[in-house]
């Protein structure tokens, strides 16, 4: 039988597995990390890369947004490869009434934390001069901050190989857990002080049995990702249906927006924009929360989010690259996510919903607290 050895076993190699990886590390733990295929797939990559403090519910929920972007920049320094950048978001309003939920928004108790500033047309055009279309104006957020969320993951991992104290194990499943241990497919043990099932949207296998019963569901979106745009956009940008979906402007006025279109309401969509690296655009996206999911990804979102971009910026978007679903957990219990001890030593840690790239650092940090606390 083989054994590895570790002050931490971590089974998951996506964001949220990968931050428990590391800020082990950074306690000077040593890890081992496990991951089912041969590097992560799922919403992980699939995703804005945003660290979005914008529109998080005020109390915990902003609190663990803003220590979260504290780490990402802490991280970002560090780890130059995460594509940390601290560009702010736009919140776009194309009416009056949304504008007013951005008044509203911009006028709260808490907007100068979040770094709110309410701008009109030219105060948008400004700050994003990439928007050239019609809009009534918009919310700046000068505290959010994206990252590339297809390379955050490789380059923590590639910064931490280095390390003689972190292990990483590609195709590896967990298949059986133990006190302080977890069997992986190969029939290699892992032992440690602490194992952390990181492990997604994925609600059956290891751990499925608890997790089954757990308050969490999953939601399945579409996004899509242009070619490069052929200028700099400044900020993310969001539209305003965005304004419905955050929980920061619940109590902004928004009974007076009116409904949504259609096919904005049938598939729960937002427009969220953000520019790649590459200069290309990731935009999205929908929501649907009733399994089975369906295989397919559906067009008429991908119009309605072409035709709201290509309001905002005025002008076409350039050629559609990508298309991809997703689907990750969140809970069902107002938690902001879900962190339970399954048997002495072995923890499941999952369901930050649509916080998962933004707060991961802060949950990593939070369990090793709560850790520390316990072992005390």
């Amino acid at each position: 039988m083989t054994l590895t050895v570790a002050g931490v076993v971590v089974v998951g190699g996506g964001v949220v597995g990968t931050m428990h990886a590391f800020a082990a590390r950074r306690r000077g733990l040593e890890v081992v990390q496990l991951e089912r295929d041969a590097g992560p797939r799922s919403a992980s990559v699939r995703n804005f890369g945003l660290v979005w403090v914008s529109g998080r519910a005020a109390g915990p929920e902003f609190a663990l947004a803003q220590r979260a972007r504290e780490l990402w920049e802490e991280i970002g320094s560090a780890v130059p490869g995460v594509g940390f950048r601290a560009r702010g978001s736009l919140t776009i309003a194309r009416t009056a009434a949304e504008f007013a939920v951005c008044e509203q928004a911009a006028a709260a108790p808490e907007a100068g934390e979040r770094g709110f500033e309410l701008l009109d047309t030219e105060g948008v055009r400004k700050a994003n001069p990439a928007l050239r279309g019609r809009f009534a104006g918009g919310l700046l957020c000068h505290r959010d901050a994206s990252v590339e969320p297809r390379e955050v993951l490789g380059a923590l991992r590639d910064h931490l190989a280095d390390d003689p104290g972190y292990t990483f194990l590609p195709g590896r499943q967990a298949v059986e857990l133990a006190d302080g241990g977890v069997r992986d497919h190969t029939g290699a043990w892992h032992r440690g002080d602490l194992v952390v099932l990181a492990t997604g949207a994925a609600l059956t296998g290891v751990g499925g049995e608890h997790l089954a019963a757990a308050p969490i569901r999953r939601c399945r979106l579409q996004m899509m990702q242009t070619a490069p745009l052929g200028e700099e956009l400044t900020t993310s940008v969001a539209d305003g249906d965005s304004l419905r979906y955050y929980p920061a402007y619940r109590d902004a006025g928004l009974g007076e927006l009116g409904p949504q279109s259609p096919v904005a309401a049938e598939h729960g969509m937002q427009l969220l924009m953000v520019q790649r690296a590459d200069g290309g655009l990731t935009i999205g996206d929908t929501h649907a929360y009733d399994e089975p999911f369906d295989f397919d990804v559906h067009e008429p979102p991908f119009d309605h989010l072409r035709e709201v971009a290509e309001a905002l910026l005025g002008r076409p978007l350039p050629p559609v690259q990508r298309r991809w679903a997703g689907v990750y957990c969140e809970t069902t219990d107002g938690s902001l996510y879900y962190r339970s001890t399954l048997r002495p030593g072995v923890i499941a840690v999952t369901a930050p919903g649509g916080r998962g790239m933004t707060c991961s650092p802060a949950i990593a940090e939070e369990t090793f607290e709560s850790w520390d606390e316990a072992t005390r």
